[in-house]
């Protein structure tokens, strides 16, 4: 019987490895359905591409462009601190809320069994995010060049995008470690507890009072946001209430480059690492 098992064994066809062209197709029609999906889903797609344009125009633009008495440094600031708080939403909830309850229902296990690159799936989701934060970006340029009074130019816009959007798969990876671990009825509130904390403790909105100034260092929006006004040579809503003694002013841009890594490769390896266990 070992021999016979043997000889079939030997048989049997090889299994080769998958063309480079269709492998490459099978993560374009990932991603593709992927985001297709979350742009038809209204309770995803209307919060995270309308709210970050009306609330710009009405807190960046009009509300303190009135009383900034045409200081146009203020103007740039608020700009990249919505374009900071646009990029967040889709990556944390995306992957918080998605990956969730997917794996709740049994998605992970059907993917599993389908004949697709096992990390189309993550590849997908990623993708998709960066094409809410290039549509979240897109529209607040459109904005800011309409309404917004800025004195930036063509190439500081496109630098600034590209580093929101990459900026972005930071805030994926924390959505990530939360998906893999919250259930699904449970993911959103686990990801508003991280996300509220983590918009207004960044600086965001407001300058936060000095004592508390050094929290700011534990959020991630704030380092993405110090980061653009680095770019943009704009000053920070602390360094303009409390002048150069700010802490948040001798942050540079290694610093701020190197803790977006380090919470992307931190998060995302230990997100990934559960879920190869689950799926």
């Amino acid at each position: 019987m070992n021999a016979s098992t043997f000889a079939l064994s030997r048989e049997l066809p090889r299994v080769s490895a998958m063309p480079t062209g269709r492998l490459f197709g099978a993560y374009l029609t990932e991603a593709k359905y992927e985001s297709i999906r979350a742009l038809r889903a209204p309770a995803f797609a209307i919060p995270f591409l309308l709210l970050p344009i009306v609330l710009y125009v009405l807190i960046g633009v009009f509300l303190i462009g009135s009383m900034s008495n045409g200081d146009t440094k203020i103007a740039v600031t608020m700009f990249v601190n919505f374009a900071t708080f646009g990029v967040m939403g889709p990556g944390m909830f995306g992957f918080g809320m998605f990956v969730a309850t997917e794996r709740e229902q049994g998605l992970l296990t059907l993917k599993r069994a389908l004949p697709m690159p096992p990390t189309a799936y993550l590849l997908a989701k990623m993708l998709m995010t960066m094409l809410f934060a290039t549509i979240v970006m897109g529209t607040l340029i459109a904005a800011a060049l309409a309404v917004g009074h800025l004195r930036v130019t063509a190439g500081q816009f496109l630098l600034i995008a590209l580093i929101e959007i990459l900026g972005s798969l930071a805030f994926c990876s924390i959505g990530f470690f939360i998906g893999t671990r919250a259930s699904g009825k449970s993911a959103p509130a686990f990801v508003n507890l991280a996300y509220l904390p983590m918009m207004h403790l960044g600086g965001l909105f407001y300058p936060l009072p000095k004592s508390a100034q050094p929290i700011e260092f534990l959020s991630p929006a704030f380092y993405l946001a110090k980061l653009g006004l680095h770019i943009l040579h704009a000053p920070s809503l602390d360094e303009i209430s409390f002048g150069a003694a700010s802490p948040s002013s001798h942050v540079g841009v290694m610093v701020c480059a190197a803790v977006l890594v380090g919470v992307t490769l931190l998060f995302g390896g230990l997100a990934l690492r559960r879920f190869q266990r689950l799926a």
